[in-house]
């Protein structure tokens, strides 16, 4: 009911006017229609004020644990791979870069990961994009397949004792289409996962696709480390090092099967409905320049995220085996376990996320390795099997602050018409130009100032730039996705 005394038009003038005022009387009927026109503006007006919130998306959690599967299972396939090249390094050195010296043998192999870190800017420039128009199922089923086909064509390289240079050359073309297909997969596989999960336990389910980061971790490095054990040096070298890229094949296909059964996100899904046809192209630009301080952060995040995570599981068995001399097979068994803690404690802290929020627990992790990455190498430079146990398991349990968080973190820094192409674009600049190239990075740096304790240096600077980056995100946690709906479970 419209109260007419408060309307702004004021009240309406009496029939009987005078005309010394220079108006011409209003009839009855006049002011009557007036006032019913009052009605009908302004109530609509009123209405129009208060802002509706969208129906919450209810999941199903059938659906929302098949498509946590999917997406785990392709990471961990990816990180099988990155997880055999990095324990694998020192003999595929001897295999595709024949030398007298072992540092530039592990220079050379180190040069051909890090390549593949080149391209997948630009495969997440490819990626991304046609994720947020086609969907993003369809794009995580093509880079499932180009990643299983680049890592099954590298155990299928000759030597560089068979066909000369073009050894490596073939091996760098590999791991340029792994790169290029990886450009798209853990954006993705996080965008997808985040989209599914209900807002109070985003940080639970995504932890899992960190879980298969280290599942596929740990096959990867077991299987070396099970060969290491039982095959002969001759042996490893000539055809034992292939077995772990040949296993690739089957388990593309199996990760392509599963992938192939998900259904879209309903976060995608409902913006499809919103423009009521095909997805419109977003322009690269509004990508970059329209979100270019969700990018900065996105930047600052995967940088402290990934030089961590590729220093403690790529570059530390290489530093244990070729830098302090350390005995091959417990290096590696001293790795595994520090990754069955990590996986152990991944879960939990994934869902202490969802409780006291993704930025406490970012922060923790940032401070932790400020303060502990000298300490912590100092104890792995002692050398004794306890000694490097307790050094690793330390920055093995800072690293899963970030592993539990930043699944669940980095897709709510975007809104859902770009998330998956600027996410793509973010997360994967960051790590083609901090993380994968960690390795070559403290390698080169040991080899020019002969200080063995770069890593914990570098460490510690990726820490502060991660921490400023902390400060400025908003926490996400129990809220719903940027341009999404609120999603709750069934």
């Amino acid at each position: 009911m419209v109260d007419f005394r408060s309307d702004p038009l004021g009240p309406a003038r009496p029939a009987r006017q005078s005309r010394r005022d220079g108006h011409v009387p209003v009839p009855v009927e006049r002011q009557a229609s007036e006032a019913l026109s009052v009605v009908t503006v302004t109530a609509p007006r009123s209405v129009s004020l208060t802002k509706r919130r969208p129906a919450p998306t209810v999941t199903d959690p059938v659906l929302v644990k098949r498509a946590v599967k999917a997406a785990a299972l392709g990471n961990a396939m990816e990180w099988f791979d990155f997880g055999v090249y990095s324990y694998i390094a020192v003999t595929l050195g001897k295999v595709f870069f024949p030398s007298g010296n072992p540092t530039t043998q592990l220079l050379s192999t180190f040069g051909a990961f890090a390549a593949a870190f080149l391209v997948r800017p630009l495969g997440g420039m490819v990626f991304g994009p046609l994720g947020d128009r086609v969907g993003r199922q369809k794009v995580l089923a093509v880079t499932m397949i180009m990643m299983a086909a680049g890592t099954f064509a590298i155990g299928l390289i000759p030597s560089y004792a068979t066909i000369g240079v073009g050894a490596p050359i073939l091996l760098l073309a590999a791991r340029l289409v792994q790169g290029f297909s990886t450009g798209g997969e853990y954006a993705g596989a996080s965008t997808f996962i985040a989209e599914y999960a209900p807002d109070k336990r985003r940080g639970f389910l995504g932890s899992w696709l960190e879980f298969g980061t280290l599942a596929g971790y740990i096959g990867g490095a077991g299987l070396v480390t099970l060969m290491t054990a039982l095959l002969s040096q001759g042996d490893l070298l000539s055809w034992g090092w292939r077995i772990p890229f040949l296993i690739a094949g089957p388990m593309g296909i199996i990760g392509l099967y599963l992938r192939m059964r998900l259904e879209e996100t309903p976060a995608f899904a409902a913006e499809v409905e919103k423009a009521e046809s095909s997805r419109p192209k977003v322009p690269l630009r509004e990508m970059v320049a329209g979100q270019w301080k969700a990018l900065m952060l996105c930047v600052g995040l995967v940088l402290v995220f990934n030089v961590t995570d590729y220093m403690l599981l790529s570059y530390m068995p290489s530093y244990l085996t070729s830098v302090l001399k350390y005995d091959e097979t417990h290096g590696l068994l001293v790795v595994l376990g520090v990754m069955a803690l990590m996986m152990i404690v991944q879960p939990f802290a994934g869902a202490l996320t969802d409780r006291v929020g993704r930025r406490p627990v970012i922060a923790a992790g940032c401070a932790g390795f400020l303060v502990l990455s000298i300490p912590a190498l100092l104890l792995i430079r002692q050398g004794s099997l306890v000694a490097v146990g307790l050094g690793m398991a330390a920055l093995g349990l800072l690293l899963v602050c970030f592993t539990a968080a930043m699944p669940a973190a980095l897709p709510a820094l975007f809104p859902t018409r770009v998330r998956y192409g600027s996410l793509s674009i973010g997360f994967n600049v960051s790590v083609s130009l901090f993380g994968g190239t960690t390795p070559l990075v403290v390698t080169a740096l040991i080899g020019a100032t002969g200080d063995m304790m770069m890593p914990a240096y570098y460490m510690m600077a990726a820490s502060l730039i991660g921490g400023a980056a902390v400060w400025f995100m908003a926490e996400s946690a129990g809220r719903p996705l940027p341009g999404s709906a609120p999603s709750v479970e069934r």
